[in-house]
C-alpha cells in the first residue's frame, strides 16, 4: 500500500509480481483488523472500515477473508492484536520518509525500520520531524481510459473533490479532503466511473529535487521499507526531472 508520491506513480508502472500479491492482502487485512477494532465491526457506522473493505474488494480479497479480518478485530476470533505507529526519517539527499506502521512489537519493528534506514543512506528521525510536511488526504485512481479528463473532473469538483491530477501514464488521481473521500468515490460510481483504487493518504506540501544517482538510492530505500511486514504506507517528498523519471520506469 504505497504512499501517493512520485515513487508510487512509479511503482505503479512498473506494476507488482503475483508473489507480492500476499504481501498486499496482509497489509489490507491489518488495516481492516485495526479499523474493526477500534470502531466496531459494522463498515455502516465505521468510515475507515469502509474503506478498508473497499481497498480489499478492490484487491480482489475473497469475501471470506474480509470477513476473518473483521471477526478478528472485533474480537469474535482469537488473533495478533496489532498497534498503530508512525515513524519518520530522511532518505538520501535529505528526503522527507514518512511510516504508518503497524506492529505487535514496537521495539523490534523499531531497531528493525532502522536498520533498513542505515543500511541504505538513510536515518529514523524524531517524531514530528517531517510530519508536517504531508498534509492528510483522500486519493482515488481512475483509469485514464475509462473516463475524459474534464468529464472526471466535473464529476470530481461537483462532489466536492479538490483535484485531479494526470501525472500518471495510465490513471488520474483525484485527490480529496479525508472527509470527502467516499461521497466523492460514491458520486465516481453513481456515473459509471470505475475506480482502481480509494485510500486514505497524505501528500507532500514540499518537494526535493533529486539527480539520477540518489533517485535510485532513495527508491531503493523505499522498496526495502515497503518491504517490511509492518510497514502499511511509505510517503516521501522527492521529485526528479522528466527525463530520469522516464529511466526510473523503465528499470
Amino acid at each position: 500500500m504505497s504512499g501517493h508520491s512520485k515513487w508510487s506513480t512509479i511503482k505503479r508502472k512498473k506494476g507488482k509480481a503475483d508473489a507480492e500479491r500476499g504481501k498486499v492482502f496482509t497489509k489490507i487485512i491489518k488495516e481492516i483488523t485495526v479499523a474493526a477494532r477500534q470502531g466496531g465491526g459494522d463498515p455502516t457506522g465505521n468510515a475507515r472500515l469502509r474503506t478498508a473493505i473497499a481497498s480489499a474488494k478492490l484487491a480482489n480479497m475473497p469475501a471470506v477473508n474480509i470477513e476473518r479480518a473483521i471477526a478478528k478485530g472485533t474480537g469474535e476470533l482469537p488473533g495478533t492484536v496489532y498497534e498503530e505507529f508512525i515513524y519518520e526519517g530522511y532518505g538520501p539527499a535529505g528526503v522527507a520518509i514518512f511510516l504508518e506502521v503497524m506492529s505487535d512489537n514496537k521495539n523490534r519493528t523499531t531497531s528493525e525500520l532502522r536498520h533498513v534506514f542505515s543500511r541504505h543512506g538513510g536515518n529514523l528521525g524524531e517524531a514530528g520531524c517531517v510530519a508536517w510536511l504531508f498534509d492528510p488526504k483522500g486519493i482515488i485512481t481512475v483509469a485514464k481510459n475509462a473516463v475524459d479528463e474534464d468529464r472526471l473532473l466535473e464529476v470530481v469538483l461537483d462532489a466536492g473533490g479538490e483535484d485531479v491530477n494526470n501525472e500518471a501514464d495510465d490513471s488520474y488521481e483525484v485527490c480529496t479532503a479525508i472527509g470527502d473521500l467516499e461521497s466523492v468515490a460514491r458520486a465516481l460510481e453513481a456515473a459509471q466511473i470505475s475506480i482502481q483504487t480509494r485510500e486514505l493518504s497524505r501528500i507532500p506540501q514540499t518537494r526535493v529535487m533529486l539527480e539520477e544517482t540518489d533517485a535510485v538510492k532513495l527508491m531503493k530505500l523505499l522498496d526495502a521499507l515497503e518491504d517490511h511486514d509492518d510497514v502499511q504506507k511509505v510517503y516521501s517528498n522527492f521529485d526528479t526531472a522528466p527525463e530520469v523519471m522516464d529511466r526510473l520506469k523503465e528499470n
